[in-house]
């Protein structure tokens, strides 16, 4: 178990501590964990209670990210632990991501990770992605692999909900080579239900544009997210910033809680690519 980074003593408030690493600032109780499940006040200490907990393990097609505009026809050693700092009811990966302590897991040293990316580079891996749960609440273990990662001339990739301050973000993309960034709604509201605040993650949508190739997705879901008027901002927002970003436009499956929903109607995502072409240069239909 290793001592987390960003976090504070919290004065005259006893047997507390404030986790600076995402925008819930949880203030944590001696004992008890923040809401991503990983990140324990172990006696006045946050400690990295997921660190090289690994529950998923694959080397996958760059594009299964998706990046289709990254090293095309790679792959990529993707990594994923457990824990999760949104509670989204439509989760694919709820199994882990839940914030929920699960003993599956295979534990694995930042060499150890490396030493795997290395062997594997001759099946024609290019470094690791960090991925399946949301690896920002992991934040010192992506940090302590991607320094390892890039001195050996390899890539890092994030996949992330993009839920971070800033002040650890800024520390952490000179390191990372590409991100896929959710963008789950252009619509407040959406992500007050989901546990998190838009704004936070467009800010990080803009900050890691400026430092590392990005590509975006949206995940549709009926009746949720999925009106002409919402894709059009939000495709238009993405423009202002580089009209070469990819975005990936993806179908919904009945998943975790939201299993009485139907899945997305085909049509539905290719009307959606459609608009969003107006304003971006590369829109992708997921998973139809």
């Amino acid at each position: 178990m290793r001592e987390a980074e960003f976090y504070k003593i919290l004065q005259g408030e006893k047997d507390k501590i404030e986790c600076v690493l995402c925008p819930h600032n949880c203030k944590i109780v001696s004992g008890k964990l923040g809401i991503c499940g990983v990140r324990r006040n172990q006696n006045g200490t946050l400690t990295a209670e997921s660190y090289g907990k690994i529950t998923s393990a694959a080397l996958d097609p760059i594009e299964k990210k998706p990046l289709y505009h990254f090293y095309a026809g790679a792959k990529i050693l993707s990594l994923g632990s457990y824990g999760c700092n949104f509670h989204c009811e439509f989760c694919q990966n709820y199994r882990i991501s839940m914030p929920i302590k699960t003993e599956s897991y295979q534990q694995l040293s930042p060499d150890e990770v490396a030493a795997a990316s290395k062997d594997l580079i001759s099946q024609g891996n290019i470094g690791v992605a960090y991925t399946y749960n949301e690896p920002l609440i992991g934040y010192e273990f992506v940090k302590d692999c991607a320094k390892l990662i890039k001195k050996q001339g390899q890539k890092n990739v994030l996949v992330t909900n993009g839920f971070i301050l800033p002040e650890p973000l800024r520390e952490l993309l000179p390191l990372i080579d590409a991100a896929n960034i959710d963008l789950k709604s252009f619509n407040p509201v959406f992500y007050d239900e989901i546990g998190g605040k838009q704004e936070n993650v467009k800010n990080t949508i803009i900050s890691a544009a400026s430092q590392c190739h990005i590509e975006i997705t949206t995940l549709i879901i009926p009746k949720k997210n999925d009106s002409h008027e919402e894709i059009a901002v939000l495709s238009e927002w993405l423009a202002d910033i580089d009209k070469n970003i990819p975005l990936h436009i993806s179908r919904f499956f009945p998943s975790h809680k939201l299993r009485n929903i139907s899945p997305t109607p085909t049509e539905t995502i290719y009307k959606l690519v459609d608009i969003a072409r107006r304003h971006l240069r590369y829109v992708y239909p997921g998973n139809c």
